[in-house]
């Protein structure tokens, strides 16, 4: 089958993005509100993009009516927000802080979710995730219904034992995030494996015995 995205519908294109391009990381975004209320919402249009500079990006679409979100209203008002990397023990309450709620309600009350004050920015991150990034706004790309936020990462919570003895790997046995694929399907990485590459003079060896 073929598809031209140019001929086509955003919900067709929303689809085929969605449904072919994972799994997509899940940032729990917080933000702060003007009256200093707490705001989270998931989000899997999410990425790291650069390391040097240490850049995450966040795409944010409006809501239905073309008003910002509660997530974008505040990114825009103080440039700083926290990323909160979601596992299955935050799973179901990354889902209640995607609800629709009124723009003052504290989506991380909702979800009985604790909080601890980030070091560098004026947001609160969720202590129970394994690890947290704090981000003030590098820039923002605007598009007529979405908006590429790229935050440059000024500082890192991480829970001790997702890291290993040096404290400088990954720990895969307990640092284990979900991912979104498609519509209400997840994937967690509880099913990890190894692949390292091969060395360069075995494929050229290889393909000169083919030739």
């Amino acid at each position: 089958m073929e598809f031209d995205f140019r001929q086509m519908e955003a919900d067709g294109r929303y689809r085929l993005l969605t449904n072919f391009v994972g799994p997509r990381p899940i940032a729990l975004v917080t933000t702060r509100s003007a009256t200093g209320r707490g705001n989270a919402a998931p989000m899997s249009f999410f990425n790291v993009f650069s390391h040097e500079p240490p850049i995450v990006v966040l795409g944010i679409q409006p809501r239905l009516s073309g008003e910002d979100k509660d997530t974008m209203v505040n990114i825009r008002r103080t440039g700083e927000f926290a990323v909160n990397m979601v596992d299955m023990a935050l799973s179901q309450q990354m889902l209640v802080c995607g609800l629709a709620f009124e723009s003052d309600v504290d989506e991380l009350e909702m979800a009985d979710l604790p909080t601890a004050r980030c070091t560098q920015i004026d947001v609160d991150y969720v202590a129970s995730s394994p690890c947290a990034f704090e981000c003030r706004v590098e820039r923002m790309i605007e598009y007529p219904r979405r908006v590429l936020v790229l935050g440059e990462v000024v500082h890192m919570h991480v829970h001790r034992d997702c890291l290993d003895a040096a404290g400088r790997y990954v720990n895969p046995d307990v640092y284990q995030p979900i991912a979104r694929l498609h519509a209400d399907n997840y994937i967690t990485s509880d099913r990890q494996f190894v692949l390292k590459a091969p060395a360069m003079t075995d494929v050229l060896k290889a393909s000169k015995q083919v030739d």
